[in-house]
């Protein structure tokens, strides 16, 4: 059978590289399937490509340890599979939602190849051989919105995160991981006095910038090629507190939202028990339009005697002993509610068409410490979702995950080719 490219434009909209100019005019899929072409990715296909522009939101959900695979994907595939016993803990959304198989992007590394999930590679491969090192995507969506929103991103997670969140100049980005902080952030405005304070911080790190500028100029010449590549990497992380700093000033004196709930007093402690009211002011961030990108990470450990489990790491090395299994089962349910609670949230609101909101992890079965066929999972995003997909498993067929991460990019906006890892759009080969 004849095979098709096929990939997401910026408006949602599935495209055929066969396409002629004018083909707009024409049933699109009469067309192709006239030409022998069945269209894998039904659920891409958007009605709204004649609609304005959208306001564009991305979340991601990660955690360090991924998901039972046997209790995670289905086993059949399409929209009418039988749902696993992880995802039917959101069975409610699941028209919502699709699910995929059989992606990665080929990190190796166990725990170090976690930080790959969201980046299409670890923090070494991408800066052998990428310009852009282990940027993630969400960091690439905040560059888009640039200083559109207050915060270009929003990263919360429990405890110190997995290091799910990179920037272009290799940097990670640690979640905040207490809800009053957070709170703070979004909704209380600073004082005059605290906000003098800030401006001559931010004008004093300007000059700082400013001067190491000047210095970097009269070395240039004077080095090798080995050293002048550190020192454009060093250049590079330069230009990102640049560019940071100048958001900062831009809002600085803006009046913040008002909240729509009660404040919130500092937290005691930064654990699990706290995941629902992060997620309701990452929802509520969105709903006010003080970010349209955010993420939000669980680390590789936590205990917690509410869900009456032991440690969370130690429960993934479960050897398949049924009662370890049964404990590991309890924290992924507590885990899928929250998932499903915020995804309730952003339908209340409205937002959650014109929210991408990605889950899943760089390792696929803590027990054995693989980082290939990571459970993954896409909703929202006013896309027709397909349930459950199965991408091919044959090595030369195989789908690199940031294939996926690049259509979500160009979904949320953002006009480039190629992310990380990437061979083209999500597009797997028709059989």
């Amino acid at each position: 059978m004849y095979s098709a490219d096929v990939k997401i434009d910026p408006s949602g909209e599935m495209m055929s590289n066969m396409r002629l100019m004018n083909s707009h005019s024409i049933n699109r899929r009469r067309f192709l399937q006239g030409m022998g072409v069945v269209l894998a990715l039904p659920w891409l296909e958007s009605s709204m490509m004649a609609a304005p522009a959208r306001t564009k939101r991305l979340v991601c959900f990660g955690n360090h340890l991924g998901f039972y695979p046997p209790a995670f994907f289905p086993k059949t595939s399409g929209a009418d599979y039988i749902s696993s016993p992880t995802l039917k803990h959101i069975e409610k959304h699941r028209r919502d939602f699709t699910v995929f198989s059989n992606l990665d992007d080929g990190a190796n590394g166990g725990h170090a190849g976690v930080h790959a999930f969201l980046s299409g590679g670890i923090r070494k491969e991408m800066a052998a051989g990428f310009p852009e090192k282990n940027i993630t995507i969400d960091q690439v969506a905040a560059e888009h919105v640039g200083s559109t929103t207050r915060f270009p991103s929003i990263t919360a997670g429990i405890d110190g995160g997995t290091n799910m969140v990179w920037t272009r100049s290799g940097v990670s980005v640690p979640p905040i991981n207490n809800p009053a902080q957070l709170f703070r952030a979004l909704f209380v405005d600073q004082d005059n006095a605290s906000r003098a304070e800030q401006r001559e911080v931010l004008l004093h790190r300007s000059s700082v910038l400013d001067a190491l500028r000047e210095s970097v100029k009269t070395l240039n010449g004077k080095l090798d090629a080995a050293d002048r590549d550190k020192l454009d990497q060093y250049l590079t992380s330069v230009r990102d507190v640049e560019r940071r700093l100048q958001m900062s000033r831009e809002w600085l004196d803006k009046p913040k939202p008002k909240s729509p709930i009660k404040a919130i007093g500092q937290a005691e402690r930064q654990h699990i028990e706290e995941m629902p009211l992060l997620c309701d002011l990452l929802a509520l961030a969105l709903q006010t339009d003080s970010t349209r990108v955010a993420t939000f990470e669980v680390p590789i450990s936590f205990r917690t005697s509410e869900l009456s489990v032991g440690s969370y790491h130690g429960l993934s090395h479960h050897g398949k002993g049924e009662d370890r299994l049964a404990q590991l089962q309890v924290v992924e349910k507590y885990w899928m509610e929250q998932f499903g609670l915020f995804l309730d949230r952003l339908k209340e609101t409205k937002v959650f068409d014109d929210t991408l909101v990605v889950l899943g992890s760089g390792m696929s079965d803590g027990s054995r410490h693989s980082n290939r066929d990571l459970p993954v999972l896409l909703a929202g995003g006013g896309v027709k979702h397909g349930g459950h997909f199965i991408c091919p498993a044959e090595g030369s067929k195989r789908v690199p995950l940031s294939n996926l991460w690049l259509s979500t990019l160009q979904w949320f906006g953002c006009e480039r080719d190629r992310f990380g890892k990437s061979t083209g759009t999500f597009s797997p080969m028709q059989l």
